[in-house]
């Protein structure tokens, strides 16, 4: 007897991150695709882990999250960006960001109502929101800076639309919101009643002095936020599936009833380390500068090659243009370049849904000194 089954992600296979990992591997590549870091977090936060376990803290933590972490979450959004979020009823921990941004979709998508999405868009946005029911609706960012023509974004506007997905610093073009977007986005919920899901997962990754211009530091867009982060981001645990939700006490509500049957809670000893290690501000208050070494450093290390960089004003992602290079598209160029130079890397137009290829590809340069100056040794003999 056959089982017939109807997939409700038709379209969806391995993602890209795992295919060119995989493929780095058998092929003895420098990994520059899948974006998490070569080397470890601080050694003060392993020990507090450590610390934490041997106390005993190995039990469910609440599923909102521990009290304590909550309370430290809302006193660094209040340090940054000038928003006391209620511990009590506003902040969620969840396993990671990408549960968050799901949980988020989830709470509020109902069968039929549109979400605007920006794109080229981190890859588990839309399948959240298939799986909600919901139908996604595509605004091209502009090539080749990544900015919001928000006038196309008022013209998708309808009746329908329940959410629009943003995320600022971008992944994966690198570029970085101003305070001229806040204010077109503040004009647009004066006209019309959607929410907003912002991922700010690279909050703290931001260069050239420029600020993050977080959706909490306007009142009239918090009021109506979902806004994700990830500490696997910025304390360099990407393993650790460690994020957190803020939003207003009504969306908080459904957003937990998600999470509580979605993973419930989340890793008891990582959340002790984690609210104890916040009160090192100087972590993540130096963080820009320390991307924006690396930043440079690889840039540096490939102005003799034949890529075109383009600007990178935050995350710790690179995009290149290779087009003095090959004329492959860029899932063929990059598999290419991983068997061939030695170096993997993503395609951008796999963030599209469409697959618009502008032959572009990205680099994570979240690595040691000596990754990159190796990966660039191999890139410049192209």
């Amino acid at each position: 007897m056959s089982i017939h089954l109807q997939s409700k992600l038709p379209n969806v296979g391995t993602t890209i991150f795992t295919t060119m990992s995989q493929l780095a591997l058998q092929h003895g590549a420098i990994n520059l695709s899948q974006g998490f870091p070569d080397f470890d977090c601080p050694p003060e936060l392993v020990d507090l882990v450590t610390e934490a376990m041997r106390n005993g803290l190995n039990q469910y933590a609440p599923s909102p999250g521990l009290l304590s972490l909550r309370q430290k979450i809302s006193q660094k959004t209040q340090l940054l960006y000038g928003h006391a979020a209620q511990p009590e009823t506003e902040i969620t921990v969840t396993s990671g960001a990408t549960e968050a941004l799901f949980a988020a979709i989830a709470a509020v998508v109902q069968p039929g109502d549109e979400v605007i999405v920006l794109e080229p868009c981190y890859d588990s946005y839309v399948p959240a929101i298939e799986l909600s029911g919901g139908v996604p609706v595509f605004v091209p960012l502009r090539f080749p800076d990544f900015s919001v023509d928000w006038q196309q974004v008022e013209e998708k506007l309808t009746s329908k639309t329940r959410l629009l997905i943003i995320n600022s610093p971008h992944n994966p073009s690198g570029a970085v919101w101003h305070q001229s977007d806040l204010d077109a986005l503040t004009r647009l919920t004066q006209q019309h009643p959607f929410l907003i899901l912002s991922d700010e997962v690279y909050e703290h990754m931001v260069f050239d002095g420029q600020p993050h211009c977080s959706v909490l530091s306007v009142p009239a867009l918090a009021e109506r936020a979902f806004v994700v982060s990830s500490f696997g981001k910025t304390y360099h645990t990407t393993g650790w599936k460690v994020g957190y939700c803020i939003a207003p006490e009504l969306l908080t509500r459904e957003f937990r009833k998600v999470h509580q049957y979605l993973t419930f809670s989340t890793a008891t000893p990582l959340q002790h380390a984690i609210a104890a290690y916040l009160d090192n501000q100087e972590h993540y208050l130096t963080l820009p500068l320390f991307y924006q070494q690396k930043r440079d450093l690889f840039a540096s290390q490939l102005q003799p090659s034949k890529f075109e960089l383009l600007p990178s004003a935050g995350t710790y992602f690179q995009l290149a243009r290779y087009s003095q290079i090959s004329d492959l598209p860029d899932v063929e160029f990059s598999q290419w370049l991983t068997k061939e130079a030695g170096v993997a890397v993503i395609p951008v137009s796999v963030f599209n849904h469409d697959g618009l290829d502008h032959q572009v590809i990205r680099f994570c340069f979240a690595k040691k000194e000596e990754t990159l100056r190796a990966a660039a040794e191999r890139l410049c003999q192209l």
